[in-house]
């Protein structure tokens, strides 16, 4: 119990058992040949089920370990639906309740525009599947509101309708919409929803780092850690991670300060910017608003720009950022990043590592992390990268400039910002986009969610109130 209290579900905590074992195979060299035979190492004998079988239940873990060791190569994209546990929620779609009182105005009859509903000798509204498109207009009209959506989790989870229900009747994703957010992997009560994990290529890279003193492994981490890990100590983490093997750890923050004060004159001189920090917020304006691209700041995300720093200043660098965010998993393939940063793992990842290798943080002494300006480390909580922008701008003595930001809190916010802008109807000179609600204290790879995570992050921005943004960079000799 004490293990699982580090989560917020136990969905995460399954995931982190798998995560955790594949690790501690791999450290000691013995994972299988035969994947198959993984589930059996991971829950050796009988393994309590929910499901129909035992069998079934190891099936289900063996793709769980794919997933753990990197998952389908083949598919680009980061999130994959484990179809065989993907078969618990009721088929999605608009059904009619025992609230049906079997009226006389049959209204829901009269606006269905395919003929799809029809009523039992008791009157009772049916609707027949296969004639239904799903457009809602009975369910607005029922006095009774007997009349429901079905969605599933996952569903409900995608604010930009990337999943759909295949014949079946398993979650599908369309990669051409997906962002990898991740919402619904932290949403599906079944866990059959998954980001890929990078763990194995991050022991692999500490290990080769370990053997060839050629190289050197520094931590990148984002600032949202500082709501993470409640159970220690924010310098027990860093600790940690040294005793992983991490050579360094540096503040993604930094990076923060960095695209803040670059991201401001960029704005000042061509006067509306979108932000490019969030991966899945630039995915989502590449993918449903092309018209806008032009509008996205041309700043790398804070965790490229310091490890683009981190690389030209040692060239024997390797880099592997760790944080709250499935969509950095995306991000380090594009041709812009991907000479930067070597890996990525999730806070989740991170715990699995840790007790892997039989870490216990809290027993380790608190190691100093002092890098980031008060403004680069809440860029972790919606509105931190706005408010970072209007300091730079009055860093750089751009006072005249009056910043009018939009700050969008999860992704219908983006969508709704961004539709005004396409129709030229936006106030506002800057958007922040955040795809996950209250920002990436909000990510799908946290180990906890809440409200609490704010103050947290607000916390730690303050323990470096006495830094400027200039600051922070200029021992970088960073003045861009």
């Amino acid at each position: 119990m004490k293990e699982l209290r580090k989560f917020d579900t136990k969905v995460q905590h399954l995931k982190y058992k798998v995560l955790r074992e594949v690790a501690k195979q791999a450290w000691n060299d013995t994972l299988p040949e035969n994947i198959l035979d993984i589930p059996k190492i991971i829950v050796p004998g009988k393994i309590p089920t929910m499901r129909c079988c035992v069998y079934k239940e190891r099936a289900i873990v063996a793709e769980r370990v794919k997933l753990a060791m990197g998952g389908n190569r083949e598919n680009p994209n980061i999130i994959e639906v484990i179809d065989i546990a993907c078969d618990e929620c009721p088929a999605a779609g608009y059904e009619v309740t025992d609230s049906c009182r079997g009226c006389l105005a049959h209204r829901c009859e009269d606006v269905c525009p395919k003929g799809a509903i029809s009523f039992d000798h008791n009157y009772v509204a049916h609707i027949d599947k296969s004639k239904c498109i799903e457009c809602g207009q009975c369910s607005k009209v029922c006095p009774y509101s007997a009349i429901v959506n079905r969605r599933r989790p996952c569903q409900n989870a995608c604010k930009i309708k990337a999943i759909s229900i295949n014949e079946e009747h398993y979650a599908y994703i369309d990669n051409e919409k997906c962002i990898a957010c991740g919402a619904c992997v932290y949403q599906c009560p079944f866990g059959a929803i998954m980001d890929k994990s990078y763990i194995l290529d991050v022991i692999d890279i500490l290990r080769e780092c370990e053997r060839d003193k050629k190289y050197k492994v520094y931590a990148v981490v984002a600032p949202s850690v500082a709501s993470q890990f409640k159970y220690a100590k924010l310098g027990q983490v860093i600790s940690g991670l040294k005793r992983l093997g991490f050579y360094a750890v540096v503040e993604a923050a930094l990076g923060a300060d960095m695209v803040a004060y670059s991201e401001a004159k960029e704005l000042a001189e061509k006067g509306f910017l979108t932000s490019s920090c969030c991966p899945a917020f630039v995915s989502y304006i590449k993918n449903a608003f092309p018209e806008l691209v032009q509008h996205i700041s041309h700043n790398l995300s804070p965790m490229a720009t310091i490890s683009k720093y981190i690389k030209d200043n040692d060239k024997n660098a390797k880099i592997v950022f760790i944080g709250p965010c499935t969509a950095k998993k995306a991000e380090i393939k594009l041709d812009s990043v991907k000479p930067y940063v070597d890996s990525v793992i999730t806070f989740e990842e991170l715990q699995a590592l840790f007790d892997s290798r039989d870490i216990d943080i809290t027993q380790l002494e608190e190691a100093v992390l002092d890098d980031a300006s008060y403004f680069g480390r809440i860029f972790a909580r919606s509105g931190g990268l706005a408010d970072a922008v209007a300091q730079a701008l009055k860093e750089h003595g751009l006072d005249d400039f009056r910043l009018e930001a939009c700050v969008c809190d999860g992704i219908e916010q983006c969508r709704v910002a961004l539709t005004k802008k396409k129709v030229n109807r936006q106030t506002a000179n800057f958007i922040e986009g955040m795809a996950c609600e209250g920002g990436c204290i909000g990510g799908a790879g946290c180990l906890t969610h809440g409200d609490r995570n704010k103050s947290q992050v607000d916390k730690y921005g303050k323990e470096a109130m006495e830094k400027t943004i200039y600051d922070a960079i200029s021992v970088l000799n960073y003045d861009k």
